[in-house]
């Protein structure tokens, strides 16, 4: 994990931060954070996703502490051969997710892409690279956190899923997640957040504030694809990162 300020410095470069500030939680950290946008975020509970077909899995209870590394590979095994919807029929890989299955915090995507679907691996095209860059600058790496998607295989002509396909794959959205047990989630994009908030709120609206699944607090942040199309809402994205990791250390402390 990078350590030396001037790493640090280049990754807030790249991401289109040119006045790097400290990210620990202090309160030049904040107060830069509150410059940009005003505070009034706020714990609001909302809809989970559908759980209709949670229970044929036998999926494990969000009691349970303890993540099971094997439970989660055998959700994956079972994801793999799924022919739920129609998306079955033209992807050439389960994308089903990625990273530390003990993770701390999960970062859940819309759907895989073109490179996702050849590759089988969440977020590895360009939007991927902007995402591991956007970790390194806060001194996190793909390895330590957890990377899925709302559906696991590709909509055509990179789509938004439809309901139907969202509601087939939740299945293996709400056993997945489960199975992880994170401490926080991290919603990428429209899609993602309306998907599993199950609202039709803009991302306008729902990134100002925190939100909640299952106990788990939930934050709605930027796609980084997005954000490679419109540049200068990077620094909006910068502090909602900030925002992310300060309440993260809140939750360990």
């Amino acid at each position: 994990m990078p350590e030396h300020a001037e790493f640090r410095e280049l990754y807030l470069s790249e991401i289109g931060i040119h006045t790097p500030f400290p990210v620990d939680g202090s309160d030049s950290s904040k107060q830069i954070t509150d410059k940009i946008e005003p505070e009034g975020a706020t714990v609001a509970p909302s809809p989970i996703l559908s759980q209709s077909g949670s229970a044929s899995l036998n999926a494990t209870s969000t009691a349970d502490a303890v993540v099971d590394e094997s439970r989660l590979d055998d959700i994956a095994i079972h994801a793999s051969s799924c022919t739920a919807c129609q998306l079955a029929d033209q992807r050439t890989s389960v994308v089903f997710g990625i990273g530390n299955p003990k993770a701390d915090i999960v970062f859940i995507g819309e759907a895989p892409g073109r490179d996702e679907d050849m590759k089988g691996e969440p977020f590895v095209g360009r939007a991927g690279q902007l995402l591991d860059r956007m970790l390194v600058a806060l001194g996190m790496n793909r390895s330590e956190v957890y990377i899925m998607n709302t559906v696991k295989c590709r909509p055509p002509n990179n789509r938004d899923p439809r309901p139907d396909e969202v509601e087939a794959c939740s299945r293996w959205f709400d056993a997945q997640l489960k199975a992880l047990s994170p401490k926080i989630i991290c919603l990428l994009g429209r899609v993602s957040a309306q998907t599993v908030l199950e609202t039709d709120k803009p991302l306008s609206v729902l990134r100002r504030n925190w939100h909640d699944y299952h106990g788990i607090p939930v934050q709605v942040m930027y796609h980084p694809a997005y954000l490679l199309r419109s540049p200068q809402q990077k620094r909006y994205a910068w502090s909602d990162l900030c925002g992310l990791k300060n309440r993260y250390d809140s939750i360990l402390s």
